[in-house]
């Protein structure tokens, strides 16, 4: 079976709209988070988000999107991410043709289906094709149709565990011989349905979350996208780009312990790391930085804690970036893979904010600040999502 190569990635967060943008607020040890501005809420002064401060004219504008659309935030921010992966991999309008684009969401469209609704019960003008972006669907076919790639476009909504599994497909046909490259990732935005949902959950955390904290009470939503370009390592060598890393292992697997909850001992967060790591042909102790799904929710913290204490018998250093970008949701898993590769391109590892207390329950503590000058060949990246729905990725250094 081919190698699978990294050849481009594109991201966009609250800590940042390209790649230094995102390490240089990770070195200062600060956080994004801020009171909400995007859209109205009840919950605005009394739940903290992170959000990208652009406005989705400003992001069409910089795509290169000159006419007025009725694009959803949800595309626009894909779209961006997408659009930098692709520059940054340096396809042939040949093998662009025959490139597979497999996005993630949660959210979709619903932003927009929500103005409407809300200019409805004002009476205020409001038009039909405001709501024909609701479909999760529309994103990827929006990002197809303006990034050029070929006439496979699809949709992923496994929960928190989306993007990682959109990778993990675009990989799967590539070594299928079902496309020469995938752009793969997540995008998702900030909307009323996620804040009052996960609110009614009563796993919001007011002063922002922080993973594996004793204190922990929950997490923080965010928003943005993240993306990046597969192919395989003779494609590649082909065409003479020099790879950014390499996808060594992944691992998928489905618990359906309950709903919303993973495992108490974390069953199939164990089983999916343990299935990358096999792929990957590596041993734990090889492994040289864990970048967490650590949500910041009591249930989360210590089921993966649990399930990392299993797997490796010295826990390497290991954090949760979501206490800096928020959680978000479909995307995060494709920001994260981002933030994983920048990892092993610059040797850094990223900090955990706003832990102070350690858990009784595990052994191990994250990473407090940002570390510098390390040397990172491999590193294990989880999303772990709603009904039970696992994903693990290792990615590796050239």
């Amino acid at each position: 079976m081919p190698d699978i190569v990294i050849t481009g990635v594109g991201i966009i967060s609250a800590a940042g709209t390209d790649p230094e943008q995102n390490i240089r607020t990770f070195r200062g040890n600060k956080s994004p988070m801020s009171r909400l501005s995007g859209f109205t809420s009840a919950l605005a002064e009394e739940i903290p988000v992170c959000e990208i401060k652009m406005h989705n004219n400003d992001i069409a504008q910089i795509c290169g999107l000159k006419k007025k659309q009725n694009y959803s935030r949800t595309a626009l921010l894909g779209l961006y991410a997408g659009r930098e992966a692709l520059k940054q991999a340096e396809l042939s309008s040949k093998t662009l043709e025959n490139t597979v684009l497999i996005s993630a969401t949660t959210v979709g469209g619903m932003r927009r289906t929500e103005e409407y609704c809300r200019d409805q019960y004002q009476k205020k003008q409001s038009r039909l094709r405001d709501i024909n972006r609701h479909d999760p669907g529309d994103s990827a076919l929006v990002m197809a149709d303006l990034l050029g790639t070929g006439n496979i476009a699809t949709t992923i909504n496994t929960a928190c565990s989306s993007s990682l599994n959109s990778i993990i497909l675009g990989a799967r046909m590539i070594r299928q011989g079902l496309c020469e490259a995938a752009l793969a990732g997540g995008t998702d935005c900030l909307c009323l349905f996620t804040l009052n949902g996960f609110n009614s959950l009563m796993i919001l955390d007011k002063n922002g979350c922080r993973p594996f904290d004793s204190t922990r009470q929950g997490l923080t939503l965010g928003e943005g996208a993240g993306f990046v370009v597969l192919e395989s390592e003779d494609h590649a060598a082909k065409r003479r780009k020099i790879p950014l890393c390499r996808l060594s292992g992944w691992g998928n697997t489905c618990d359906a312990h309950h709903m919303t909850a993973s495992s108490p001992e974390g069953d199939g967060a164990v089983a999916s790391m343990n299935e990358a790591l096999a792929m990957s042909s590596l041993k734990p102790e090889q492994i040289d930085y864990i970048n967490a799904h650590g949500t910041g929710t009591p249930n989360n913290d210590l089921s993966e804690g649990r399930a990392l204490e299993k797997v490796f018998t010295k826990v390497p250093p290991v954090s949760s970036t979501k206490a800096v970008t928020g959680h978000t949701l479909g995307a995060s898993g494709g920001i994260e893979t981002v933030l994983c590769i920048l990892s092993i391109l610059h040797g850094h590892i990223y900090p955990n904010l706003r832990y102070t207390s350690p858990m009784a329950e595990l052994s191990f503590k994250p990473a407090l600040s940002m570390l510098s000058g390390q040397k990172i060949h491999h590193v294990l990246t989880n999303s772990f999502g709603f009904g039970g729905s696992n994903s693990t990725l290792v990615l590796s250094a050239i």
